[in-house]
């Protein structure tokens, strides 16, 4: 029960462009905001239990096996981004930097997926549930790369702690 009726191919076509908009616009705007916003020991982006200490990423999905091919926006965002795809700093602050930077880029992701059903808009209700599954499938493996590597960043720091006195992730 599409509201916006459009020939099949302008359909895919919006639905491309929507996605590429959709993708880049949330992550422009998080990236504006300061880093200090994002603390790893926040509700979005605490430990939990389920995830026995990040273990779970690895035992369940073989993160460790497929993590190193899911590409890093911070290119495409020039000086705005924090590269994640390598350590390239040592140290409490930098450490720190980056669990923040990994909280930024998980709530993109899950910012990213709530867009899904305006897709409804435009396209007949089964292609409408399929995006729903995109975004689902897209964006959750991303979420659970940015969480594993908040476990190993919390590993490297001792006990947890930065210098600063502020946990690395909750």
């Amino acid at each position: 029960m599409r509201l916006i009726h459009l020939p099949t191919f302008w359909t895919v076509l919006v639905d491309f462009i929507a996605w590429f908009i959709i993708h880049i616009g949330v992550a422009v705007v998080l990236v504006r905001i300061p880093a200090e916003r994002f603390r790893p020991d926040d509700w979005l982006f605490k430990r939990r239990g389920w995830e026995r200490d990040g273990e779970i990423y690895q035992r369940f999905f073989r993160i460790r096996k497929w993590k190193e091919h899911i590409p890093d926006a911070a290119p495409v965002l020039r000086s705005l981004g924090f590269p994640k795809k390598r350590l390239a700093g040592r140290g409490d602050a930098y450490f720190l930097a980056f669990a923040r930077e990994t909280c930024r880029a998980e709530a993109t992701h899950w910012i990213i997926m709530l867009f899904a059903p305006l897709f409804f808009l435009w396209n007949p209700l089964s292609v409408g549930f399929f995006m729903i599954f995109y975004a689902v499938a897209e964006n959750i493996p991303l979420i659970m790369a940015q969480r594993y590597n908040r476990y190993r960043l919390r590993r490297v720091v001792k006990g947890g702690q930065t210098e600063e006195g502020r946990a690395v992730n909750g």
